[in-house]
């Protein structure tokens, strides 16, 4: 849509292409694209770029699911990184695949690695604040490395995220790579989410919006993305 590539994928289709990818070993980048990767990819050569070299490009907010659907995608839904990360724990679990959480403020990926763990004992997960800044590239490299995760949760933020993954492919040898955005401090609680019926009526941006209103600055493109998918330009 609007030059970049999203997949028609439910939950679990997502899911079983993650396990194919996983299976597979060499190197996969798993984008989760919104409205605003849209909007940067086409200011963004580079950025676009990395989003064409994905794998696979997950739908991940309503106003994606929406443009997709208009194209004739039988899309139950969007497939976040909140939602997907529980469901790739138990899936490590079920296969004894390690998994790596990376980024997000101090203390952060602890906390969602200490709760992981209490949910699924046998689940083999660590963890590493790190940065996105190539001056901390070696270190965070080690540690993956020494960990040797099959499945590595990438919260850098937008765009950068998805550029170290894609900076940093052949020296960390991860077989599935996904960048999550502020999917960790949803789930340790320390942002709330949107009411269950917000998400279902496809209303949890403004609900985001009202909790975080620094958001209006990111959010001014969603107008713009939804007059172009009209046009279909």
């Amino acid at each position: 849509m609007l030059g970049v590539r999203v997949d028609c994928v439910d939950m679990a289709a997502a899911l079983a292409r993650i396990e194919r990818l996983a299976e597979a070993g060499g190197h996969h980048l798993v984008a989760t694209v919104n409205p605003e990767f849209v909007m940067l990819a086409r200011s963004d050569r580079e950025f676009a770029r990395v989003l064409e070299s994905a794998a696979l490009c997950l739908p991940d907010g309503s106003g994606v699911v929406w443009a997709a659907r208009r194209q004739g995608c039988d899309m139950p839904g969007p497939v976040t990184g909140v939602d997907l990360i529980p469901e790739l724990a138990v899936l490590c679990a079920r296969r004894g695949w390690r998994m790596f959480l990376l980024g997000a403020g101090p203390g952060v990926a602890a906390e969602l690695a200490a709760r992981l763990k209490v949910e699924l004992p046998e689940l083999d997960v660590d963890f590493h604040a790190g940065s996105a800044d190539p001056a901390g590239d070696d270190d965070t490299i080690q540690r993956v490395a020494e960990f040797r995760p099959h499945v590595m949760l990438v919260a850098f933020g937008a765009p950068k995220q998805e550029l170290w993954i894609d900076r940093t492919a052949r020296r960390v040898e991860v077989p599935v790579a996904i960048g999550v955005g502020g999917a960790f401090d949803y789930l340790t609680g320390r942002v709330p989410r949107a009411p269950a019926w917000m998400r279902r009526a496809r209303l949890e941006w403004a609900f985001r919006l009202v909790r975080q209103p620094w958001r209006v600055r990111r959010m001014a493109v969603l107008p713009i993305y939804a007059a172009r998918v009209l046009r279909g330009s």
